[in-house]
């Protein structure tokens, strides 16, 4: 079928034909270029088509555009450079372990659970795609068989993620002190071996895994992380995990009951492993070393805390603290429930009055007063971290099918954990989270969006910004992810203005009153 002639006679550029297509659309009619001639045999020389430059569309010519990019130009900027401020060193240590690849696609998986908790595993491409991290790190496949993959890998080779934990403990000074404590995760894999009814299933109603966690109280961060069954007693569990990452040296400071006995051979064979240990209220040695009978006030602290130390026959040391705060609190607490039974125990509450506010600790070292309670309210760190961990970044539960995979996203966890608790400490140190909560400061930095140009560290309002708000430009500056304007200094004072004096008329010449007499006079 021919082109008919109103499509023809539309102006077009010259030495063009117009093509139909025979497809029905907007561009059914190509405009193409003539490119040379082609020679038919016994027969005249034929015009030959080249590319199509354009379409005759609604009545004109429409030449060809360049189709739309498929990557974004512009991308978040803020709360991904905060995350990878603080993790370039723990790229070179999955380096130092992983293909240059699987390091990279950990990290940025460990950086889009930091930007957006509780992210579904269909959602990593979307996200990556929209944040800093894809300029970070390009060209990482995140679909979801792709992520689900790298986790029953990671799980599988276990070789790999001892030796990444290896050259964190490696580092950790011999005066540092290490707490080690876990935390519940709900699982309710029906293929999982790991997940069992933990002691406290009675009161959630389903199963759990168990998640260890060293931290370094000094440099306020995890060293390493290992998963166990839901079921699995303190006492077991600790013995392995020591064993398993090779924690040689430091102070270990678990929870309170925590049988020393059951690492007692590990301490043997461990030389510089020390620990600090909460015993029960009810334990004996506290009445037979008189330990409430504190004999000196403990200074390094805010609090009002008497203590006591008392070196046991067995090489092994009792100390003993009371709160004045705590002890008020928890006999207000008992005389309140008290009263809301209708009831009094009196002798009960007698026996029990002189170990309101009281905490005593078994160690092997011999230690000032002062550092063992600091060492313990260094302790609380850990607990926050696992608020942080439950909290900021929505890991209370695992969400993945298979031992493999449970332990591959714990790994992947502990890495985001790493890198949140560095970005609280930074965003701490820079007095940030005196006004606003850690969410609310993602939140903001997360709003400054870029051009993805090649600057390591922008400037404040320059042309590649995107609608980003003074605030937030103030957050990245106290943050070190931009640099500010050079503002000139003014001068104190109010500056003199030039004030240009009005030049004042020449009084004319004589006597203006007799000059006026004459005039009149002649007139």
């Amino acid at each position: 079928m021919g082109v008919p002639e109103a499509i023809r006679s539309v102006e077009r550029p010259k030495n063009t034909v117009v093509d139909d297509s025979g497809r029905e659309g907007i561009n059914r009619y190509s405009v193409r270029e003539r490119s040379g001639i082609k020679y038919v045999k016994n027969g005249n020389p034929q015009p030959g088509n080249g590319k199509v430059i354009g379409h005759i569309i609604r009545g004109m010519f429409v030449p060809v555009a360049d189709r739309m990019s498929d990557a974004p130009d512009s991308l978040s900027y803020g709360a991904a450079a905060l995350a990878k401020s603080v993790s370039d060193d723990i790229l070179k240590d999955l380096l130092a372990v992983y293909p240059a690849n699987e390091a990279a696609e950990i990290m940025v998986i460990a950086m889009l659970k930091v930007l957006r908790p509780k992210i579904a595993s269909n959602r990593y491409s979307t996200h990556y795609g929209r944040t800093f991290v894809s300029h970070y790190y390009p060209n990482v496949p995140l679909s979801k068989n792709t992520v689900g993959a790298l986790f029953k890998k990671l799980g599988m080779d276990g070789g790999k993620r001892k030796s990444f934990y290896a050259h964190r403990i490696g580092r950790v000074a011999a005066e540092h002190h290490i707490a080690i404590d876990g935390t519940l995760k709900q699982d309710t894999s029906t293929v999982n071996d790991l997940s069992a009814f933990s002691y406290k299933a009675r009161v959630k109603g389903c199963k759990d895994v168990s998640v260890l966690y060293a931290y370094d109280i000094e440099d306020m961060e995890p060293l390493c992380a290992e998963v166990f069954p839901g079921n699995c007693i303190d006492a077991c569990s600790f013995s392995a995990f020591i064993n398993d990452n090779g924690i040689d040296r430091g102070i270990l400071i678990a929870d309170k009951g925590f049988p020393i006995s059951s690492i007692a051979q590990d301490l043997k064979s461990r030389p510089g492993l020390h620990y600090l240990i909460p015993i029960k209220r009810g334990d004996l040695r506290i009445r037979d070393n008189n330990m409430l009978e504190f004999d000196e006030v403990v200074t390094g602290t805010d609090k009002n805390v008497v203590g006591k130390q008392v070196k046991l026959k067995e090489g092994k040391y009792l100390y003993s603290f009371r709160d004045a705060y705590l002890a008020g609190k928890e006999e207000s607490s008992v005389i309140t429930k008290s009263k809301k039974k209708e009831s009094f125990d009196s002798k009960s509450y007698l026996s029990h009055r002189d170990a309101y506010g009281l905490i005593v600790f078994e160690s092997d070292l011999d230690l000032p007063l002062g550092k063992v309670y600091k060492n313990y309210e260094d302790r609380w760190l850990l607990e926050l971290l696992f608020a942080q961990y439950k909290g900021a970044e929505y890991l209370d539960s695992t969400g993945v099918q298979g031992d493999y995979s449970l332990i591959g996203v714990e790994f992947v966890n502990f890495i985001a954990t790493l890198m949140t608790s560095r970005m609280v400490r930074k965003a701490g140190g820079a007095k940030l989270l005196d006004k606003m909560t850690y969410g609310d400061l993602m939140e903001d930095l997360s709003s400054a969006w870029r051009y993805p140009v090649t600057t390591e560290k922008p400037k404040s309002y320059d042309k590649n910004w995107i609608h980003t708000l003074p605030s937030v430009f103030d957050i990245l500056e106290r943050l070190g992810l931009s640099e500010p304007i050079e503002r000139i200094p003014k001068k104190r004072g109010r500056p003199k203005s030039e004030v240009i004096k009005p030049e004042k008329p020449k009084r004319p010449r004589g006597r203006p009153r007799k000059n006026a007499i004459a005039q009149a006079t002649v007139h």
